[in-house]
């Protein structure tokens, strides 16, 4: 709360001293981290096509502002102002952009009336809307109208594009999310990591990322207790030095941290403990089955990361929403667990049936594939508008 309310005391001054009247400026602003991540695939194409253009990018949580201040994908980062009148008013003033576009779900309704009175275009990319949200409620007229001052409106699927229609909201493209191209673009870098190839030491392996208490318990039940020949990776959500401490000492097979591992002893350990962040993506690669955490907590984290390299995946019973997860769910590449009997079942199915292990990767890896390519068409309507 003190990082949400502090940084927005800077952001007037941040605008002040690094953007000018003569700028032209592309604004995108996102929730957080994993929005930031879903707009980027669209921001890393327009710094190429559109060279003379600044970018600012907004962000409302600490959580994404924090850690992506200073990324080379903008030109200014800053938090967005509060959604009032007079801040919006002169928020657009410092800035005038030439293009907005805000990812899946943040829309202000100051920020849209000002921006639709100004005639400057807005894009709301990789929308998802469910039926019990205020839009679509007898009560929700102010927000739909805020929904409706955008130019134009890329959906996620055909669910959202027939809500909107249902509220005279027709301004609409159905192109999936923009995530599964961010994903795509993962195989075409360097994801070798000698230590990880070393501790797996041609073992299969199992990687529980951004795991929580609860995803813990479950996991801990079936290392402790099973025979199989099994090499496991933990890189839980939160890297406090005593949940980790204490995560090691509850397993009963040979664990190392991370932080204490080196290669030449690492490949003796069972079990490997990631007490950093910024490796999972890259960890992926050496996953011969994911398990990925808050399925039966706080929310599901990304299951895309680990699918794209084509490995079967592992989640919580509490998924819904997660479109990616109830599609991936549903072709059997996602597999949800209640318990660790049922993850017990599921591992050893596909630990002992390489055919059925290999099936399920191809089904996620597949799916990423057919579905890229949001970035295109929303890069298409761009170019129609600057």
């Amino acid at each position: 709360m003190k990082l949400f309310v502090e940084g927005r005391k800077e952001t007037f001054s941040i605008l002040e001293k690094s953007i000018s009247q003569s700028d032209n400026i592309i604004w995108v602003h996102v929730a957080s981290l994993g929005e930031f991540e879903q707009g980027l695939p669209i921001i890393e194409k327009l710094r190429i096509e559109k060279p003379s253009y600044k970018i600012l990018i907004t962000f409302f949580s600490p959580s994404g502002y924090e850690v992506k201040k200073n990324t080379s994908a903008a030109d200014v980062v800053a938090y967005l102002p509060l959604d009032t009148k007079g801040n919006v008013k002169r928020f657009l003033a410092l800035t005038q952009p030439k293009l907005v576009l805000f990812v899946k779900y943040e829309i202000w309704p100051n920020y849209m009336m000002g921006l639709e009175s100004r005639k400057i275009p807005s894009l709301l990319i990789s929308a998802i809307f469910k039926k019990e949200q205020v839009y679509f409620k007898w009560y929700g007229n102010f927000m739909r109208k805020s929904l409706a001052a955008f130019s134009h409106i890329f959906v996620q699927n055909e669910k959202s594009k027939e809500l909107l229609k249902s509220i005279n909201i027709v301004n609409t493209t159905v192109n999936g999310d923009t995530r599964l191209d961010r994903v795509s673009e993962i195989l075409e870098r360097d994801n070798t990591l000698p230590i990880i190839e070393t501790f797996k030491n041609d073992t299969l392996c199992l990687v529980a990322g951004s795991t929580w208490g609860e995803d813990e318990a479950i996991l801990l039940d079936f290392i402790n207790t099973t025979s199989k020949k099994l090499k496991y990776i933990l890189a839980p959500h939160k890297i406090e030095k005593e949940k980790i401490l204490g995560l090691a000492g509850s397993i009963s097979k040979k664990t190392v941290l991370f932080s204490n591992s080196n290669l030449k002893t690492v490949h003796n350990y069972d079990v490997l403990i990631v007490d950093n962040i910024g490796m999972l993506t890259k960890i992926y690669n050496y996953a011969d089955i994911a398990y990925i955490g808050g399925g039966f907590s706080t929310g599901l984290h990304n299951t895309l990361e680990p699918a794209v390299y084509g490995i079967p995946v592992i989640i919580g019973p509490n998924y819904e929403g997660f479109q990616e997860a109830e599609d991936l769910v549903a072709q059997k590449g996602i597999l949800p667990i209640q318990d660790s009997r049922s993850l017990g079942e599921i591992l050893k199915k596909l630990l002992d049936n390489s055919e059925l292990l290999k099936r399920t990767g191809q089904i996620n890896a597949s799916y990423i594939t057919k579905n890229k390519g949001a970035s295109i068409q929303i890069m298409d309507h761009i170019r129609t508008l600057l």
